[in-house]
């Protein structure tokens, strides 16, 4: 029961993309916020909870409209969205206080958020968390931090029941927990005499320790790329949030804790955020197209890593303009690759970047993933492949091939039927090339001299096709729903969890 309850939790969490998942998330808090504050739950008059959050958001999308026509971008009204409702549950609410102060509060923390994203961006990516840097600004320039009014016992149920979606959607336990631990750990230490479950409670729900990890420190773009950097970048913020801490008598804000935080998250993560120009687009199955840009000559990644990418069109649906994908081409070629699927009813987006012409442009930005081969060329690995999910393994099989790599490698590949295979090409070049072993399934339609396999991954064949699969290192990609099932495949065959990796795949939308 608990298994399937997760399952149908995990297949909706996939039917939205992940910033359309922030913004709902924000404002329900906001919906929250203002039906406590209507019961006397927060010491805040519900009208006053609202008419903060319009005039902090019409701010807002005033001023990004301003800066993308002066910096001639395409503007990203979601993301604006979510800057306005982060700033409008960490500043105090209107009338609480005199209304000047937080109009001139509202008005610049406002200003700093959204011109940081434009003005402060080294190679056209930003460095800061928008509203965390807002309300820095205005802290130490108006004498005005923000109050982080969310982080109360009354908000905290509703902040936790969307935080754990948010993780369990962005694949971020690692940071979330590399913070909140240290934290929590920081502050435990330095309240000798106090009942544990008292600092604990305290922590949790009296400040907004959990709002802060869920939200803020999440956020992709000023996230380091992979897991070691991000346990480090959650540890890191979680010393300077801690009560406690403190330099020379100098105590850390939550906000500013987060800015130091993105410094060292840009030191240490890619910078790249490319504008690339489509230079081809190829059917490669009745519901599948390879988008080939160029203009990424000579970025630096590892086979199997993805990227954020944004393409401006009008009027987009609820989904939004920005997805995740995973490159398909190798750091051996020239151009960058993208293996996309199209579903019924695709999403604004998906419809725009099949209509994308020669020459049109899109966004890319946000390296990241571990989904990467292993440094040691001496480990044995098996790939399982389903559907889409093949892109990552024809960029590592791709670049294996290219540098006359041989690793012993098993590519076991699943799909409907064989009309459905995609870079046959690759695979066979590097069959001959570097050894690699190629087998396919087909879990729906098979020709009647079909040779390969048929039916779903299962042990069976996993053991038939991989007889030395207790040594191996196995590699996952596909829909969650596939990665899931073979995951609990290999694990009810003995494969421990260490020998498993699995892809980052956020939504097919």
């Amino acid at each position: 029961m608990w298994r399937r309850s997760i399952d149908i939790i995990d297949n909706i969490l996939n039917r939205v993309t992940m910033y359309r998942l922030v913004l709902y998330y924000l404002i329900g808090l906001w919906f929250a916020a203002i039906g406590l504050s209507h019961f006397g739950l927060l010491p805040y008059d519900a009208p006053a909870v609202v008419a903060s959050g319009l005039f902090i958001t019409g701010v807002c999308l005033l001023l990004n409209e301003i800066f993308a026509r002066i910096w001639r971008v395409p503007t990203n009204v979601e993301s604006v969205y979510i800057t306005a409702l982060i700033l409008t549950l960490i500043i105090t609410p209107l009338y609480t206080f005199q209304a000047g102060v937080f109009i001139e509060t509202a008005l610049w923390a406002s200003a700093f958020a959204i011109a940081s994203k434009y003005i402060l961006a080294i190679k056209k990516k930003h460095i800061f968390n928008p509203a965390a840097f807002g309300v820095v600004a205005t802290g130490l320039l108006l004498g005005e931090p923000a109050s982080w009014w969310v982080g109360t016992a009354a908000m905290a149920p509703f902040v936790l029941l969307g935080g754990v979606l948010m993780i369990r959607k962005i694949q971020r336990a690692d940071l979330f927990w590399s913070f909140t631990l240290t934290a929590v750990a920081l502050t435990l230490a330095t309240s000798i005499g106090a009942g544990l479950g008292t600092v604990i409670s305290r922590t949790l729900l009296d400040v907004p320790l959990l709002f802060f990890a869920f939200v803020m420190l999440t956020e992709p773009l000023t996230t380091p790329p992979t897991r070691p950097k991000r346990i480090a970048y959650g540890a890191l913020v979680g010393a300077l949030f801690a009560p406690a801490t403190n330099i020379a008598g100098f105590y850390f804000s939550p906000e500013l804790s987060l800015v130091i935080g993105n410094v060292f998250s840009y030191i240490v993560s890619p910078k790249e955020k490319l504008v690339l120009k489509l230079k081809a687009k190829m059917q490669t199955a009745p519901d599948m197209y390879d988008f080939v840009f160029a203009g990424g000559g000579g970025m630096r990644f590892r086979p199997g890593q993805y990227m954020e990418w944004t393409l401006g069109h009008e009027r987009p649906d609820s989904r939004g303009n920005r997805r995740y994908f995973t490159l398909a081409s190798s750091p051996t070629e020239s151009d960058l690759r993208l293996g996309v699927r199209f579903y019924d009813r695709p999403s604004s987006f998906k419809k725009a970047l099949l209509n994308l012409k020669p020459g049109g442009t899109i966004v890319a930005t946000g390296l990241a993933g571990d989904f990467t081969l292993p440094k040691e060329n001496g480990k044995k690995l098996a790939f399982i492949a389903g559907g889409i999910g093949i892109t990552p393994f024809r960029s590592m099989i791709k670049y294996l091939a290219d540098n006359d790599e041989r690793r012993d490698i098993v590519l076991l590949y699943s799909n409907r039927g064989a009309r459905d295979i995609v870079y046959d090409d690759v695979f066979a070049a590097a069959q001959k090339r570097i050894g690699l072993k190629v087998v396919h399934t087909l879990t729906e339609t098979a020709p009647k001299d079909w040779p390969g396999e048929k039916g779903r991954v299962n042990a069976a064949m996993i053991s038939r096709q991989i007889p030395d699969w207790r040594t191996r290192t196995f590699y996952i990609s596909g829909t969650h729903a596939m990665v899931a099932a073979t995951e609990s495949v290999l694990k009810g065959m003995g494969v421990a969890g260490r020998q498993i990796k699995t892809d980052f795949f956020p939504g097919f939308v």
